[in-house]
Parts: C-alpha cells; structure tokens; sequence
C-alpha cells in the first residue's frame, strides 16, 4: 500500500507517518528515508526530535537528500518506506547547485526517485507539506518551488492508495482509506 500524507508544517505528519508505517509493515523491515539536510541548527534540532521521536519503533535510517531512488541499493530489499519529506527532498534536488538557480530538472529527478520507491516498495509512505494553497503571491523563485511541489504531490496523490490531510488535529481521508 502506498500513502500520502499532507498537511501544515510541523502538525504531527511525521508521528502520523511513522504510525502508519509501523502497522502497514507488520512486523517486517521498516525504513525511515531522510531528506532533510541540515543547514542550521533549528534543522539539526528537528532532525534530532524526530530521531528521537521513532527510537525504539524498529525503523532503520537512510540518509537520501537527493536521489531518493538509491535507497533500494542502501536498503539490500524490500520493507515498508517512510519518505520523510518531500518537501526536503524537491529543495535538496532544486537548489543544490546552479549558483542559486532552480535546477528546471529538479522535478524530473523526484519523480523518478519517487516512482522506483513506488514501483519497489513493499509499501511506501509519503510525507509533505502542504504550502501552496494560500492567495498571497511570493516572488518568482518562491512560486516556482511551490508550483513544483504541488506537481510532485499530485503525482504521488494520483499513484497513491490512500492520500490523507493532516488539518487542525483533524485527519482528513482525500483517497482510500485506513484502519485507524
């Protein structure tokens, strides 16, 4: 089963996920796919929280902030996938290198790398966040960042099993379903 989870940021999307992933594996390998790569210490503070967080939950950790597809070749085999986040991982693939410049290719990567997880996973989990649905117009780079997430997330939304919105404490079921 493959699952997209959406939402504000910092609302639980994470412990949402890892919950869902423990019960979707069943016992079996459980891998937590990373893609935040630190840029300061707030990002090293979430990172440590959130490793914190899924201590003793069996998940095995894969460092993927760019290339996300490579995390069969690191995982040796087939297990239930937490790819915590999209979000990261689009910035990681867009603003990395070109000077500045968004990498016009960034997207294709991702979806690439996302759809290996999907085609190869035994099942997968998606985390992100959901920044492009309020009326304020930001500049140029930032509204290219924010139209390709929403690209990416409409991908994953369309291959996924079940998509669920994380809002207000609310868990929202936009497809499929789950056992909660």
């Amino acid at each position: 089963m493959n699952v997209l989870i959406s939402g504000g940021a910092k609302n639980g999307k994470t412990g949402f996920a890892q919950d869902i992933a423990v019960r979707l594996s069943a016992g079996g390998r459980r891998w937590y796919v990373a893609t935040m790569i630190p840029y300061d210490d707030e990002d090293r503070k979430r990172i440590k929280k959130h490793i914190d967080d899924r201590a003793g939950m069996g998940f095995i950790t894969i460092e993927a902030g760019k290339n996300v597809g490579s995390v069969f070749e690191k995982a040796g085999g087939n297990g239930t996938f937490l790819v915590d986040s999209v979000t990261a991982l689009l910035m990681n693939e867009m603003f990395s290198t070109h000077g500045g410049e968004a990498d016009p290719e960034a997207v294709g990567r991702c979806i690439g790398g996302l759809s290996e997880i999907l085609n190869k996973a035994g099942n997968a989990v998606f985390v992100t966040d959901y920044i492009y649905s309020d009326a304020f117009r930001y500049d140029e780079f930032t509204e290219n960042y924010r139209a390709s997430l929403a690209r990416l997330d409409r991908y994953l939304a369309e291959k996924c099993d079940t998509v669920i919105e994380l809002c207000a404490g609310s868990v929202i079921f936009h497809k499929g379903g789950l056992e909660l």
